[in-house]
């Protein structure tokens, strides 16, 4: 029988269970999580960390190298080729 991991309830009162340390509440990373920018495609750990660089726009996006991105902590091998779709569409691409 799998287990639901620890409850937890963050700051804002929401109760959630977890099975790691991560503190990080589901209920508030989906109401924080953005409606109209590229970011909204992305899962939350690849849009956090992409937000931690202050990178909100395709067009700052492009002027890192796709080995800059994929450092990132919290950014996935699959999400580099949702991004190079995303860049392509709007006529941009990672820094060479």
């Amino acid at each position: 029988m799998a287990t639901k991991g620890i409850l937890k309830t963050c700051a804002k009162g929401h109760q959630f269970y977890k099975s790691s340390d991560c503190p990080t509440c589901p209920v508030c990373e989906e109401l924080r999580k953005p409606n109209d920018t590229f970011l909204s495609l992305l899962a939350a750990p690849a849009r956090r960390a992409l937000e931690r660089e202050n990178i909100r726009t395709l067009e700052y996006l492009a002027k890192h190298t796709e080995i800059e991105i994929l450092s990132l902590h919290g950014m996935g091998k699959s999400t580099i080729p949702k991004l190079q779709k995303l860049l392509a569409d709007n006529k941009l691409s990672f820094k060479k």
